[in-house]
């Protein structure tokens, strides 16, 4: 694939699963609630105008909530009192006016905290997605991107559905169990205190409940990105497994991540479920102790019948928020859960800033030089030693030698996507340390051996390395690439829209395309990795005469695989264990008779056996 900029590589440019330097150390992982609750704060800044409005409205609607049954006990003993119509229609009507603006309020809270929390979450997002493509590649390396993607969407979520319910039910579920326990002792607190003595019981429950419930929520999100990682992976690998006929593994494998998934469910769902029950059982008590207590006070004459019915819709009113507020825990702890995950990649180290002093280019000549360049992985011995070699602007090195040797590592560097040890790396003169990464990146195409390709256009996909290309440069580009023609053949010609990576167009279009994009990006210094391995000889025949299009005056860095195809280098390195063993031009270096020459002659009897 061609790139310009800090476009995305193959996995040979991402080099080995281990840190490095100029990248950072990941951070600890986000355990405090209030910090994470904090931390989501900080996206609904913007939305907090209405926030607080909503708040109000919250508040209002609650004491509409507590005035109903109020106005229903005094209503029960006016009647009782007055039994004539016209005093129970003037209550009928208060009750009814204040029901429905009871109605209206809460229609209203939730209308505007869902466009709050769908803002909120939007910000998130894009925060998150943004933050990604400033990450180091070893990031994604090490990580599956199906729980990647686990993160942007199942989380993000999680968090999205907690802020549109939960948000308004804690609070109104708090304002109404301290608005109903001051109504009641407002009129009786010794009913009152009869009615709290299921208290005790239901706080030592609920402690008991959500003490487990939010391990299993935590253990839950972290169990479904693992599996939605496992399946992106097996579903990208089909042609592997099957080939291998590994399925029943495959299946197996799969089996234990959703019985995780199950068991880490059952149990959070399971203990979430005792919730209701133990609310009905303890809801069922209230209510016998209130009729039970008051119809011996009424008897005695210390409550009115309207306040026992004032205290047996207030008991209800009073656990039932009680229920919420411990479900609406576990969801908040299953939305913190989410959002610990979001900010655990959020707080990631990008990629290091350029030097203060770095310029950005418009151009280069393509003079490249490594001095006694030195490099290693974080805790691993050294992958580069002591490279050195220069390149004039135009010419080609090939880079060649057994895996493991530091071809890619090289061309790691050249790209600034790892920073070396020791020694320096030269662009026309200058230390790339002194160039910014996006203006040497806009500099440089690659076409690897697996070409990636996005689901759009072909015309789109071409315009990748370059957006503002006209569509007669586009097909310029492509037919000096060789792939104007099969593209004039499909359906809808350069409007063709491609499957996901290329898929419905053979191995070899697809590499015809993205010599066809490095064209089009006209970029000055390209990276080649062996872009004829496994095609035929036609389609090779027509590779190999647009990629000389493409490096006509570009300095170029071929990693070798096949030999055969680098013997016009200008430079040939041979590396063995991060060391440069041999270079020159292809005859000099079979005339040395050394470790390339070997390596020639293997490749040659390999092709006749072959044969």
């Amino acid at each position: 694939m061609a790139v310009k900029g800090s476009q995305k590589t193959s996995d040979n440019l991402r080099g080995p699963r281990a840190h490095h330097h100029g990248i950072g150390t990941r951070p600890p992982k986000v355990e405090n609630i209030q910090a994470t609750v904090k931390r989501v704060w900080t996206y609904m800044r913007r939305e907090k105008r209405l926030f607080w409005l909503v708040l109000v409205i919250v508040l209002i609607s609650s004491l509409l909530s507590l005035l109903g049954p109020y106005l229903l006990g005094v209503a029960v003993d006016r009647v009782i009192e007055d039994p004539e119509t016209s005093t129970l229609l003037q209550m009928v009507v208060l009750l009814a006016t204040v029901y429905l603006f009871h109605s209206l309020s809460l229609w209203l809270q939730n209308y505007w905290m869902i466009g709050i929390s769908q803002n909120t979450v939007f910000t998130m997002r894009n925060h998150l997605f943004s933050h990604l493509q400033r990450l180091p590649i070893l990031f994604f390396q090490e990580r599956q991107f199906g729980e990647l993607m686990s993160r942007l969407t199942n989380d993000m979520e999680n968090v999205s559905r907690t802020l549109n319910t939960a948000v308004i039910q804690f609070t109104t579920s708090l304002i109404t169990i301290l608005g109903t326990i001051g109504m009641m002792l407002w009129l009786s607190p010794l009913l009152t205190g009869l009615t709290l003595t299921i208290v005790p019981v239901m706080y030592v429950g609920m402690k008991w409940i959500t003490r487990r419930t939010g391990r299993f929520f935590k253990e839950q999100q972290k169990v479904l990105g693992d599996m939605n990682g496992y399946v992106e992976e097996m579903f990208s690998g089909q042609t592997i497994i099957k080939m291998f006929s590994q399925e029943q593994k495959v299946i197996d494998t799969f089996q234990k991540k959703n019985e995780a998934l199950r068991h880490a469910s059952y149990w959070a769902q399971t203990y979430t479920g005792f919730i209701p029950k133990l609310m009905n059982m303890l809801n069922n008590v209230s209510f016998a102790i209130i009729v039970g207590g008051g119809g011996i006070l009424a008897v005695k004459g210390a409550v009115s019948i309207g306040v026992i019915v004032t205290f047996t819709t207030y008991s209800r009113q009073f656990t039932r928020p009680l229920n919420d507020l411990a479900n609406q825990f576990n969801m908040i702890l299953s939305a913190v859960a989410g959002a610990d995950r979001v900010f655990q990649i959020v707080d990631e180290a990008i990629e290091t800033k350029d030097e203060e002093n770095a310029d950005a280019i418009q151009e280069l000549q393509g003079k490249i030089e490594f001095r006694s360049v030195y490099f290693s992985y974080e805790d691993e011995q050294p992958t580069l030693k002591n490279i050195t070699f220069h390149a004039a602007p135009g010419e080609t090195v090939a880079l060649v030698g057994p895996t493991g040797a530091g071809k890619t590592t090289i061309i790691s560097l050249l790209s600034r996507f790892y920073e070396t040890n020791e020694g320096e790396i030269l662009i026309d003169g200058k230390n790339i340390k002194t160039i910014t990464r996006d203006s040497l990146r806009k500099q440089m195409g690659v076409v690897l051996q697996d070409s990636t390709l996005f689901h759009t256009t072909i015309r789109g996909n071409l315009r990748y390395g370059r957006l503002d290309a006209s569509d007669e440069e586009v097909e310029l580009a492509a037919k000096a690439a060789n792939a104007h023609s099969f593209i004039s053949r499909l359906p809808d010609g350069y409007d063709t829209v491609l499957d996901a990576d290329g898929k419905g167009i053979s191995h070899g279009q697809r590499q015809l395309l993205s010599i066809a994009r490095a064209l089009l990006a006209d970029p000055s210094l390209l990276i080649l990795d062996e872009a004829t391995s496994s095609i035929d000889t036609v389609t090779e025949i027509k590779i190999n005469e647009a990629l000389s299009k493409l490096m006509k005056g570009r300095t170029s860095f071929v990693i070798a695989h096949r030999l055969h195809t680098i013997r016009t280098a200008d430079l040939i390195l041979v590396l063995q264990e991060g060391k440069i063993i041999e270079k020159g031009g292809h005859r000099e270096l079979l005339e040395n008779e050394g470790f390339y020459a070997d390596l020639v002659k293997t490749q040659r009897n390999d092709s006749l056996n072959t044969g």
